[in-house]
C-alpha cells in the first residue's frame, strides 16, 4: 500500500525534504493510503485542500499524474510554487490560497476529486461545510478527507495525561478531535453525497511516528504528547463520500 512512501524515504535527501515540509503525520503516507481506495489518473483534476506545504500534492501528482490545485489558508502559495518547482511537478501542481470557511475561488463541477490531509477537522466540523464544498466536485466524483481524532468518545474531556500537552496549545485543539462515529453522523445530515466509507486508518501509529522525527517545533513538542498517548488514545480517520 505505502511503495511510493517507502521508496521515496529511502533516500536521504528526500527524507529530508519529507521531514522539513511535515505539518502534522506524515502526510505523504496518509495520502498514499487515502489514493489506494480511490481510482486516481493521470486525466483527473484534484483539489487538495488543506494542502499544507504540498507533500500530499506530490504524492498525486509524482504518483498518479493528476493535475492538483493546491489550496491553503497558511502556507503562502508562492512558497508551495518555490517547493513544487525544486521537484518538477510546477507543470500539475498549482498553488492558491483559499480559506474553506469563506467560500472556494472554483467553478462548481471542476474537479473529479476533493481531497484532504490532516486539516478539514480545523473548518469542517459544522453542518454547513460539507454541503458548501460538494458543489465543486462533478457528478460520480468523490470527497476524501482524512482527519486525525479519537479512538473513543471523550465526552469533551482530555485524559489526565494529555492535558498538559492540549493545554499548551490551546483548548480549541482538543476540540477537533473527534471520534469516527462523531464524524460520520456529521456527514449523514447532508444531502447530494453518498457515504462510500468511514474507516479507521491503518498507517495511523506509522505516520505518527514520522512526524516525531521533523525538525519541526511543533513535532519535537509532540513527542512527550504521544509518549504519554503511548497508542491508546489517538487515531487516523478516512471518510469518502461520492458525489451524487
Amino acid at each position: 500500500m505505502y511503495k511510493f512512501t517507502d521508496k521515496y524515504m529511502q533516500n536521504p535527501d528526500n527524507l529530508k525534504y519529507l521531514r522539513d515540509n511535515m505539518m502534522g503525520p506524515n502526510a505523504m503516507r496518509i495520502s498514499e493510503e487515502m489514493a489506494s481506495y480511490l481510482n486516481i489518473d493521470k486525466d483527473m483534476r484534484v483539489l487538495d485542500l488543506g494542502c499544507g506545504c504540498g507533500l500530499s500534492t506530490m504524492l498525486l501528482v509524482q504518483k498518479y499524474g493528476a493535475v492538483v490545485t493546491a489550496a491553503d489558508l497558511w502556507i503562502s502559495p508562492t512558497d508551495n510554487y518555490e517547493r513544487f518547482k525544486s521537484i518538477g511537478i510546477d507543470d500539475k501542481a498549482f498553488p492558491v490560497h483559499a480559506d474553506a470557511t469563506k467560500g472556494l475561488p472554483f467553478a462548481h463541477g471542476y474537479f473529479d476529486i476533493l481531497f484532504s490531509v490532516d486539516a478539514y477537522h480545523y473548518f469542517g466540523r459544522t453542518s454547513d461545510m460539507l454541503p458548501s464544498l460538494i458543489p465543486f466536485v462533478k457528478t460520480g466524483g468523490y470527497i476524501a478527507i482524512s482527519v486525525p481524532g479519537w479512538k473513543t468518545e471523550m465526552k469533551k474531556c482530555v485524559p489526565p495525561e494529555l492535558k498538559p500537552y492540549f493545554i499548551d496549545a490551546g483548548d480549541d485543539d482538543a476540540e477537533t478531535f473527534q471520534t469516527l462515529d462523531w464524524w460520520k453522523n456529521l456527514w449523514k445530515q447532508s444531502d447530494g453525497i453518498e457515504i462510500v466509507d468511514f474507516r479507521e486508518m491503518e498507517c495511523c501509529g506509522q505516520a505518527w511516528d514520522e512526524w516525531l522525527e521533523s525538525p519541526n517545533p511543533y513535532a519535537v513538542k509532540d513527542r512527550g504528547m504521544m509518549e504519554a498517548e503511548q497508542g491508546k488514545y489517538f487515531n487516523l480517520i478516512q471518510m469518502t463520500a461520492r458525489v451524487l
